[in-house]
């Protein structure tokens, strides 16, 4: 399944300093890299870490099993440049839904670059099913199958071309 990625412009950035790429941050732009509450693995939020921080960002590692309210609150506080949630655990269609809802229901994450991937249900080569839903719940890109890391690589790609506004104008 080729994945589908639409970015939302202009997030505002507190590390932006005026150019149109995220090579103009005056410090490494932000990833929050989350999973879900029911999920305890940790293997692929280790390599999402490493794949983050080769790519240029400073990673803020929730872990697993981690609460919804957890991950919008460090949103909030820290507002990074993208939340990456990872799982797989099967439930991500269930609990990954429920989490962009939350974190767009806060009107300072509506513009947030959110993505997930992973195993997301327990379908095998069924679980592409989940991908519009996910997007309608509000995530800009759903990565899962051969083509997932190759999908994040490319999301991360397009908004070092997005021009994010100033926190001020926000």
């Amino acid at each position: 399944m080729a994945s589908a990625i639409a970015l939302v412009p202009n997030w505002p950035s507190t590390r932006f300093t005026g150019d149109s790429t995220m090579d103009s941050y005056d410090h490494a732009p932000v990833a929050v890299l989350s999973s879900i509450p029911s999920d305890s693995h940790t293997w692929n939020l280790v390599f999402l870490h490493l794949l983050l921080e080769e790519s240029g960002f400073e990673v803020v590692n929730l872990g697993a099993c981690t609460p919804l309210s957890l991950v919008v609150g460090e949103c909030v506080e820290r507002r990074p440049d993208v939340l990456v949630v990872s799982t797989v655990n099967g439930h991500g269609n269930i609990e990954g839904a429920e989490l962009i809802r939350q974190v767009r229901a806060d009107a300072r994450l509506a513009g947030l670059p959110a993505v997930i991937g992973g195993k997301l249900g327990v379908h095998g080569a069924g679980n592409d099913r989940y991908a519009p839903r996910l997007r309608e719940a509000g995530y800009d890109a759903v990565l899962i199958a051969d083509d997932a890391v190759a999908g994040l690589r490319t999301f991360l790609n397009q908004l070092r071309t997005l021009a994010p506004a100033s926190r001020d104008a926000a």
